[in-house]
């Protein structure tokens, strides 16, 4: 049971005029939002070069136009109130792995419009932050794990970004960060350390690329996934029912 009135409203975040739509009735039922928080992602596991050209490009239409259309349904809200924005990011944003070239395209472009509205609104009092996630137990990463694709991914990198987190620790940080209209929020804090070195990791992943995707070709473990868990179920069920 929440502490105060709630509202909950199911839309389409690539749809602008059903996300103006959601806007509205927040504001008839709640009244006008100070806090807004981008947080609809979806993912996609496997090669580029056998990828589906829909799918590819659906997971770019959620995560990043999706954020950018909840940003402009609300953008008036935030202005009027001096509010707060948070755009949920990955350590994806901070550097790419293969075999995921849709999601971290997305989630790099999050970060840098979130680096260009900041700019834009910080004059109207408008405080504009950006959350780096690592792997959180949540639906979509457990629907991963069945993929030898995702699991090899996972399995290679260094032992601290191998570990998942509670959806509760993630999300009360999350909170912190909304209260103190943080710039950035890490979690786990460690990849702030990520996001200084970031320059020196393109290089290290391309050498372990050409040492393990050899292997996992002749293994014929680079099948691609699908949408991964019911969010993304439910998105590509959505989607093809138009």
């Amino acid at each position: 049971e929440l502490p105060t009135p709630a509202l909950a409203v199911e839309t389409d975040v690539t749809d602008p005029a059903a996300l103006a739509d959601a806007a509205d009735e927040t504001r008839r039922c709640l009244g006008r939002p100070s806090v807004v928080v981008a947080n609809a992602g979806v993912a996609h596991g496997g090669p580029f070069a056998t990828s589906d050209p829909a799918e590819w490009r659906r997971v770019v239409e959620v995560n990043l136009s999706g954020s950018a259309h909840t940003v402009r349904a609300f953008l008036p809200d935030l202005l009027d109130t001096a509010g707060y924005h948070l755009q949920i990011a990955s350590l994806a944003s901070l550097g790419a792995a293969p075999l995921m070239s849709a999601y971290c395209a997305s989630k790099a472009g999050v970060e840098a419009f979130t680096h260009s509205l900041r700019a834009e609104v910080a004059h109207r009092g408008v405080a504009v932050g950006i959350a780096y996630l690592n792997w959180i137990d949540t639906d979509m990463i457990r629907d991963a794990d069945r993929y030898p694709v995702l699991r090899e991914l996972r399995a290679h990198m260094p032992p601290p970004a191998r570990r998942t987190f509670p959806p509760e620790d993630v999300a009360a940080r999350v909170v912190r960060a909304v209260e103190r209209r943080r710039t950035a929020v890490y979690v786990p804090g460690w990849l702030r350390l990520v996001q200084w070195g970031r320059v020196t990791l393109p290089p290290v992943v391309v050498r372990l690329s050409r040492h393990e995707l050899p292997r996992m070709e002749a293994e014929g473990s680079l099948g691609h996934t699908g949408p991964l868990g019911a969010g993304g179920l439910a998105d590509r069920a959505a989607d093809t029912g138009r």
